[in-house]
């Protein structure tokens, strides 16, 4: 799995957050999505790994800036790991 954040300007609000979510959802296969406008960043969690300039292309349809791109391996937090 791998975890892909995204800096992105524009966003205002929670409904900013949605919308952004929904074009990720509708345009890849995700495990999970969370925007925070506050942050300015978008979290990405999927199987493989999200082309870039793909992500890009999604974020300025939707109406908001590119800012910066990063990919790194994600392990998913065990609930016991004393076990």
């Amino acid at each position: 799995m791998v975890k892909v954040v995204v800096g992105i300007e524009g966003m205002m609000c929670g409904m900013c957050e949605a919308h952004m979510n929904d074009a990720v959802r509708n345009h890849f296969k995700v495990i999970k999505v969370s925007s925070s406008h506050k942050n300015k960043c978008t979290e990405i969690i999927a199987e493989s790994d999200i082309p870039q300039d793909e992500l890009k292309k999604v974020v300025e349809q939707t109406g908001y800036q590119f800012v910066s791109y990063s990919s790194q391996p994600y392990e998913k937090k065990k609930m016991f790991p004393f076990f």
